[in-house]
């Protein structure tokens, strides 16, 4: 085990985890809500150091990142634990893994094997994802830094829990970060997520703040979050910190303990995403239904579409060094 990060000692060997906005009071022997993070006799370990449990070459538009390297591959890993116990996780198995099991899994990993395993795959980026990429922190600022040396970039897929403190260490080296903005909602989040509302407007505040490139994914999920009053709550508060913060309103389908709603209706985010451009957010795309609209890049000053996408095939022939071929118009975004 490695000694975590971000932790103070408290009474009775007790310790304050400071990695998240949870803020978990371990007592000695225990884990935190993520179950991969342990008090040994007064001190926090992280268990998931070199275990992953996931290392796939996936599109970036996967993330989803739709206005970073597109049409590059990203090298995507995880371990398992969570943050975050959130009812419809599509990913439940590995992220609930600890809580459902009381075991810790995963293949042997370092972070320069999984650099060089980014770069024997010809990937630009190394993404942090399919769990709360924040619990396994010690690993990740280790492969991130490793990776900026190897002039890869790297990547957040993130529910926003992060505590400043983490967020401002690992800044420096993280190039993009796709928060979840699940609802806006303290209840939603309360008894969806268990978890707040507040911290995570804080973290796309704060990574913006810090010149991290961020974009926001909204799962719309029926009778939930898919009131007219609910998104345009979420497209008025991102156009206030930028309007250039590419909002994606993606598809919910059933799943974990969340299986007696039906599937997003592909009008619902047709919807979401009139609401957002109505909002002034220059960039809104649907998601999770390829081939039915809403996912091309169109120029903000003339309209034309500078890069086409159809699920995860990207042409960005309008694009010429940032800017959109036919009216130069510069395009927000990381570019080749």
């Amino acid at each position: 085990m490695k000694e975590a990060m971000f932790y103070t000692k408290t009474d009775n060997g007790a310790v304050r985890c400071r990695l998240c906005a949870q803020a978990c009071r371990i007592p000695p022997g225990r884990a935190g809500l993520c179950g991969v993070r342990q008090n040994e006799n007064g001190v926090l370990h992280t268990l998931v150091y070199d275990k992953i449990v996931s290392a796939n070459a996936d599109p970036i538009e996967k993330k989803p990142l739709f206005h970073f390297l597109p049409g590059t591959t990203s090298f995507s890993i995880a371990t398992v634990g969570c943050n975050f116990i959130c009812r419809h996780c599509q990913n439940h198995e590995i992220s609930q893994y600890p809580r459902l099991h009381g075991a810790v899994i995963g293949r042997p990993a370092t972070p320069a094997g999984i650099v060089a395993a980014a770069g024997n795959q010809g990937c630009a980026s190394i993404s942090y994802t399919y769990i709360e990429p924040t619990v396994f922190f010690e690993l990740a600022i280790d492969t991130a830094m490793a990776a900026r040396d190897a002039g890869l970039r790297n990547v957040f897929v993130s529910n926003g829990y992060t505590s400043s403190e983490a967020a401002r260490a690992i800044a420096p080296y993280l190039d993009a970060n796709n928060i979840d903005l699940k609802s806006f909602s303290d209840t939603f989040y309360r008894e969806i997520c268990g978890a707040r509302l507040a911290p995570v407007l804080a973290t796309i505040e704060l990574m913006k703040e810090l010149g991290v490139w961020v974009e926001v994914t909204t799962l719309i999920i029926p009778g939930l979050n898919d009131s007219d009053k609910e998104l345009e709550a979420i497209a008025t508060y991102i156009h206030g910190v930028d309007p250039d913060i590419p909002w994606h309103v993606s598809r919910f389908h059933p799943a974990h303990a969340m299986t007696d709603r039906e599937a997003t209706p592909p009008a619902t985010l047709h919807r979401a995403r009139a609401i957002g451009q109505a909002a002034g957010l220059r960039h809104v795309y649907t998601g999770n239904i390829p081939g039915q609209g809403g996912e091309d890049t169109t120029c903000p000053g003339c309209g034309a579409i500078v890069i086409s996408r159809r699920g995860y095939a990207t042409d960005s022939g309008g694009l010429d060094r940032g800017r959109c071929a036919k009216c130069s118009q510069a395009i927000a975004g990381i570019w080749r």
